[in-house]
């Protein structure tokens, strides 16, 4: 029996909504409570639950809908994956059943003030390494049970459930590899400038010392030095404990972050960096995800200069052109063959640029050779 055709927009529409909810980069959690939400609606039922196992006898996640939050609140902990709950972890087929009190698993009792629930459907959510979750809908509205089209309706979203759910933990294991990357970088970062300013205080604080005596004026001229070097050292911790603060891209633009990542290396290597932003051609709309995949692929090409090929002269230029973006950074440093694999698998750097590239649809060229320094060119968008 398949559902209703009035019955299965709605269910697409939930379908779509969830898919949705991940597109816009949310949460695993929200993601969880905009599926139980819309699972409740689907089946008509006055309360439902979604449940993610954590494969220890308890729930990493549990959310509800048609319960207040005072409600959940006095319920206490998160529940066990034993009873009934645990029951659907362990099948991939549904459950219906009019009365879940005579479940085999039914313990016959509920929290203090937990609502008494009888009708019951239970789907599980099925990835193709087993069940990762399951839909708990109690208490069928306008009936005593739950039919077999709400059912049908349960398991297509339950399908799709799957997809969104292992689609927001990839999408939040990404955004937890990016800032340990970040986090890496600016550690490095702060190791350099840190390190060699305060190496320069101990000098200069060691030379004072042993011209205390025999030249005061040479001592305090040391020490003067002394405090300079101590102030250029605060500014530029400062400066870099700043970077850690997520840049907000939607706030600021991608213009002012990249001029504040630009001054502090300026600061940091003491090397010439250029930056160039005229984005007069550039199309109108903000793009939080492209202005971040440009960021990304402008501090690791930046890194590679710096760190790599020794150089002395960078240039960023950021432009619009034919209502899209491009990203350019040259160096005059020491250059190197773009394909050659061995180099690749010591530098990941490059192949990550060629991802983020690849995410935005952009055409990404590097080009370098030995002794000639290097261009990271990126062209996202406009006309082609």
């Amino acid at each position: 029996m398949s559902p209703e055709p009035e019955r299965l927009s709605p269910a697409l529409r939930a379908v779509s909504d969830a898919v949705l909810a991940v597109a816009a980069q949310r949460s695993v959690e929200e993601v969880l409570q905009e599926l139980v939400d819309r699972a409740r609606e689907l089946a008509g039922a006055r309360y439902a639950a979604l449940g993610i196992p954590d494969g220890d006898g308890g729930f990493s996640a549990f959310l509800v809908s048609g319960m207040s939050d005072e409600l959940v609140a006095s319920l206490g902990p998160l529940p066990r994956t034993h009873g009934v709950l645990g029951a659907m972890l362990e099948t991939d087929v549904p459950v219906r059943m009019a009365d879940m009190h005579a479940h085999p698993r039914f313990r016959g009792w509920w929290p203090r003030g937990h609502p008494d629930m009888r009708s019951y459907l239970g789907v599980p959510i099925v990835a193709p390494d087993g069940v990762i979750g399951a839909f708990y809908l109690t208490e069928k509205e306008g009936a005593g049970t739950f039919g077999a089209a709400d059912q049908e309706l349960l398991e297509l979203l339950a399908a799709h459930a799957a997809i969104a759910i292992t689609n927001a933990r990839l999408l939040e294991r990404s955004r937890e590899l990016s800032i340990v990357s970040e986090r890496n970088r600016l550690a490095l970062e702060l190791h350099d400038a840190v390190s060699q300013k305060l190496f320069s205080v101990v000098l200069s604080a060691e030379a004072a010392a042993t011209l205390v005596e025999r030249d005061p004026a040479a001592a305090g001229e040391r020490v003067a030095r002394t405090g300079e070097l101590a102030r250029e050292a605060l500014d530029e911790l400062r400066d870099l404990v700043g970077e850690l603060r997520p840049p907000d891209l939607e706030r600021d633009g991608l213009a002012a972050v990249l001029r504040k990542h630009v001054a502090v290396l300026r600061s940091v290597h003491d090397i010439s960096i250029g930056l160039e932003v005229d984005l007069a051609d550039a199309a109108g709309d903000v793009d939080p995800r492209r202005d971040r995949e440009l960021l990304r692929i402008a501090q690791e090409a930046l890194h590679n200069a710096l760190r790599h090929a020794g150089a002395r002269e960078i240039g960023v230029r950021v432009a619009g052109a034919d209502g899209g973006l491009v990203l350019e950074i040259h160096d005059d440093g020491a250059g190197f063959d773009p394909a050659d694999p061995e180099l690749r698998s010591r530098r990941l750097g490059l192949t990550s640029m060629e991802e983020r590239a690849a995410r935005l649809g952009g055409r990404l060229a590097i080009r370098s050779s030995p002794g000639a320094g290097t261009t990271v060119r990126l062209e996202v968008g406009g006309a082609g």
